[in-house]
């Protein structure tokens, strides 16, 4: 099966990798996005997709916008593959372009599907404190993310996963799942199940506000808000932006998930089930791990933060660090 691949960061890697290694498909070339100016140096970076693709000797094409690339869409007729592969590629297909591949174009997709459409399906599902997701892989059409469903595979999510972790763990399951699914289709063992648009939700690209800490919110809502949008989160301490990368939520709402060998921990503390103050303000400090906060509803463990400049720091060690004492006040972020 020869496959034209669209992709641009490393949560399409794997699915690459798996096309790659595969006796049973050709990848003829990668589409991805151009090359960006990182911060460090800003020196021309290219995408991870791109620096597998080199690695293996791969025609690249990094069309700007590659609905309206006449180069590239003649390059893609003339291949004349079999499937187009699209895994977060970052940009929207044409009809033109959909429609040239012999067999399909299909889309890996980071959530179960009709659910979460749109550009950050991960980051959304824990935010919404979603308790499962998966992969879905999808005939494509012009909308976005709307083509019929082809297979589906699911993961349980974890209440201290962020939306790293859980990029990495789908990435994986979304390579297995595409090579399944590409066998299946070729055999004429899959049929392609409509999605049901009243269900759907979307999952938006997320925005400099979305990343400010409300104090007022509970702590569950901080939490999720916290690992969905890792690692960017911000509050204010001491009138300095600070990034809290790592938090758990304690309380009858998420302490019953906890990790044992943290719930060990918090076992040993005093009795805070009474402990009521001002959102933001520090009502305990645990001895190894970190500042208690309290929320609009319930308290919140900060585990690891990160202060402007610096690089992430467990809890315990920013406490050390700042001398952070019980009645101090974290203030909304920015």
């Amino acid at each position: 099966m020869k496959i034209v691949f669209f992709g641009t960061p490393q949560f399409a890697i794997p699915t690459l990798e798996k096309l790659l290694n595969h006796s049973e498909f050709e990848v003829l070339a990668v589409v991805t996005q151009p090359d960006k100016r990182r911060e460090r140096g800003n020196k021309l970076t290219p995408s991870p997709v791109k620096a597998i693709a080199t690695a293996h000797n791969l025609p690249v094409w990094q069309p700007e916008r590659v609905k309206k690339d006449t180069e590239t869409l003649t390059q893609l007729k003339q291949l004349d593959a079999d499937v187009f592969v699209v895994v977060a590629y970052g940009q929207i297909l044409s009809s033109k372009i959909l429609n040239l591949p012999k067999l399909a174009c299909i889309n890996v997709h980071g959530s179960i599907l009709p659910k979460y459409r749109g550009a950050a399906p991960i980051q959304w599902c824990l935010y919404n404190g979603e308790r499962e997701t998966g992969i879905t892989t999808m005939l494509m059409d012009v909308g976005m993310d709307t083509g019929a469903m082809l297979q589906i595979a699911t993961t349980p999510i974890g209440l201290l996963d962020n939306a790293q972790d859980l990029a990495d763990r789908l990435a994986a399951i979304g390579g297995d799942l595409l090579v399944e699914t590409l066998l299946k289709l070729e055999r004429k063992e899959i049929q392609p199940i409509p999605q049901d648009n009243l269900a759907a939700t979307y999952a938006p690209l997320i925005q400099k506000p979305d990343y400010a800490l409300d104090w007022s919110k509970s702590a569950i809502q901080l939490h999720n808000q916290i690992r969905g949008f890792y690692p960017n989160c911000t509050a204010t301490f001491r009138d300095n932006l600070l990034k809290i990368t790592a938090s758990a939520p304690l309380g009858s709402v998420g302490e019953r998930d906890l990790p044992a060998e943290l719930q060990e921990l918090l076992d040993k503390l005093p009795d805070l089930s009474n402990v009521s103050d001002k959102p933001g303000v520090v009502v305990s400090i645990v001895k190894g791990i970190g500042a208690i906060v309290q929320t609009g509803e319930g308290l919140l463990l900060l585990r690891e933060v990160q202060l402007a400049g610096k690089r992430p720091r467990s809890g315990w060690d920013f406490v050390n660090g700042t001398r952070l004492t019980v009645g101090e006040v974290f203030a909304a972020g920015s």
